[in-house]
Protein backbone atom coordinates (compact mmCIF):
# COMPACT_ATOMS: atom_id res chain seq x y z
CA UNK A 1 0.00 0.00 0.00
CA UNK A 2 3.16 2.14 -0.41
CA UNK A 3 6.07 2.89 -2.38
CA UNK A 4 9.26 2.86 -0.23
CA UNK A 5 10.86 5.14 -2.95
CA UNK A 6 8.28 7.79 -2.02
CA UNK A 7 10.17 11.18 -1.83
CA UNK A 8 7.04 12.47 0.60
CA UNK A 9 7.47 9.29 2.40
CA UNK A 10 11.28 9.59 3.18
CA UNK A 11 10.64 12.93 4.50
CA UNK A 12 8.41 11.89 6.63
CA UNK A 13 10.73 9.57 8.01
CA UNK A 14 13.65 11.85 8.29
CA UNK A 15 11.49 13.74 10.56
CA UNK A 16 9.81 11.25 12.67
CA UNK A 17 13.37 9.78 12.84
CA UNK A 18 14.62 12.81 15.18
CA UNK A 19 12.34 12.28 18.04
CA UNK A 20 13.62 9.74 20.88
CA UNK A 21 13.40 6.03 20.55
CA UNK A 22 11.25 6.32 17.54
CA UNK A 23 10.70 3.44 15.36
CA UNK A 24 8.95 2.47 12.36
CA UNK A 25 6.68 -0.79 11.70
CA UNK A 26 4.58 -1.69 8.63
CA UNK A 27 0.90 -2.03 10.56
CA UNK A 28 -2.20 -2.73 8.31
CA UNK A 29 -0.34 -2.52 5.23
CA UNK A 30 1.11 1.27 5.80
CA UNK A 31 4.27 2.25 7.88
CA UNK A 32 3.37 3.26 11.34
CA UNK A 33 6.13 5.47 13.75
CA UNK A 34 5.88 5.10 16.98
CA UNK A 35 7.57 4.68 20.22
CA UNK A 36 5.58 2.63 22.82
CA UNK A 37 2.14 3.38 20.46
CA UNK A 38 1.59 4.53 17.32
CA UNK A 39 1.92 8.45 16.91
CA UNK A 40 1.80 8.54 12.74
CA UNK A 41 0.92 6.74 10.12
CA UNK A 42 2.07 7.14 6.60
CA UNK A 43 -1.03 6.87 4.56
CA UNK A 44 -4.66 6.99 5.29
CA UNK A 45 -8.03 6.15 3.57
CA UNK A 46 -12.04 7.18 4.28
CA UNK A 47 -15.19 5.72 2.77
CA UNK A 48 -17.40 7.55 0.33
CA UNK A 49 -20.66 6.33 -0.57
CA UNK A 50 -19.41 2.73 0.28
CA UNK A 51 -16.13 3.10 -1.57
CA UNK A 52 -12.97 2.94 -0.31
CA UNK A 53 -10.98 6.55 -1.38
CA UNK A 54 -7.07 6.30 -0.62
CA UNK A 55 -5.02 9.18 0.29
CA UNK A 56 -1.52 7.50 -0.07
CA UNK A 57 0.51 10.16 0.04
CA UNK A 58 -0.69 11.86 3.82
CA UNK A 59 0.83 11.61 7.06
CA UNK A 60 -2.11 10.67 9.57
CA UNK A 61 -1.27 12.25 13.17
CA UNK A 62 -2.85 12.96 16.40
CA UNK A 63 -3.11 16.55 17.25
CA UNK A 64 -3.97 18.67 19.95
CA UNK A 65 -7.83 19.02 20.36
CA UNK A 66 -8.10 22.24 20.59
CA UNK A 67 -5.75 22.83 16.74
CA UNK A 68 -7.96 19.33 15.42
CA UNK A 69 -11.17 21.18 14.30
CA UNK A 70 -9.10 24.29 12.72
CA UNK A 71 -6.97 21.39 10.42
CA UNK A 72 -10.54 19.93 9.71
CA UNK A 73 -11.54 22.93 8.29
CA UNK A 74 -8.64 23.07 5.37
CA UNK A 75 -9.34 20.96 2.17
CA UNK A 76 -5.86 19.41 2.64
CA UNK A 77 -6.99 17.11 5.48
CA UNK A 78 -9.47 14.55 5.92
CA UNK A 79 -10.50 12.20 9.17
CA UNK A 80 -8.54 8.94 8.81
CA UNK A 81 -11.59 5.67 8.61
CA UNK A 82 -11.35 4.49 11.79
CA UNK A 83 -8.65 6.50 13.43
CA UNK A 84 -10.96 9.54 13.18
CA UNK A 85 -13.34 8.76 15.89
CA UNK A 86 -10.77 8.90 18.12
CA UNK A 87 -9.53 12.17 17.32
CA UNK A 88 -6.51 11.51 14.40
CA UNK A 89 -6.52 13.56 11.14
CA UNK A 90 -4.78 13.03 8.26
CA UNK A 91 -3.30 15.18 5.86
CA UNK A 92 -2.61 15.20 2.57
CA UNK A 93 0.99 15.94 0.79
CA UNK A 94 1.66 17.76 -2.15
CA UNK A 95 4.45 19.62 -3.52
CA UNK A 96 3.47 22.43 -1.51
CA UNK A 97 3.01 21.31 2.02
CA UNK A 98 4.96 22.72 4.61
CA UNK A 99 7.59 20.97 6.22
CA UNK A 100 7.72 23.09 9.14
CA UNK A 101 4.13 22.09 10.04
CA UNK A 102 4.35 18.97 9.45
CA UNK A 103 7.10 19.18 11.61
CA UNK A 104 4.93 20.36 14.63
CA UNK A 105 2.27 18.27 13.67
CA UNK A 106 4.34 14.84 14.44
CA UNK A 107 5.68 16.60 17.65
CA UNK A 108 2.52 17.43 18.25
CA UNK A 109 1.09 13.21 17.95
CA UNK A 110 4.40 11.94 19.48
CA UNK A 111 3.94 14.20 22.55
CA UNK A 112 0.92 12.83 23.37
CA UNK A 113 1.50 9.27 22.69
CA UNK A 114 4.78 8.91 24.05
CA UNK A 115 6.21 8.10 27.54
CA UNK A 116 7.17 11.07 29.65
CA UNK A 117 10.82 10.00 29.57
CA UNK A 118 10.96 10.39 26.08
CA UNK A 119 9.17 13.20 25.83
CA UNK A 120 11.45 14.83 28.90
CA UNK A 121 14.72 13.50 26.54
CA UNK A 122 13.03 15.84 23.42
CA UNK A 123 12.97 18.84 25.67
CA UNK A 124 16.67 18.33 26.82
CA UNK A 125 17.80 18.48 23.16
CA UNK A 126 15.85 21.57 22.14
Amino acid sequence: MFDDGDPFLARVRELASAFPGADEKVSHGRPALFTTKVFAYYGGSIKVDGKWVQHPHSIVVLPDAEDRMALLDQARTYAPAYLGPSGWIGIDLDSDVEWAEISELLDASYRLTAPKRLIAELDARR
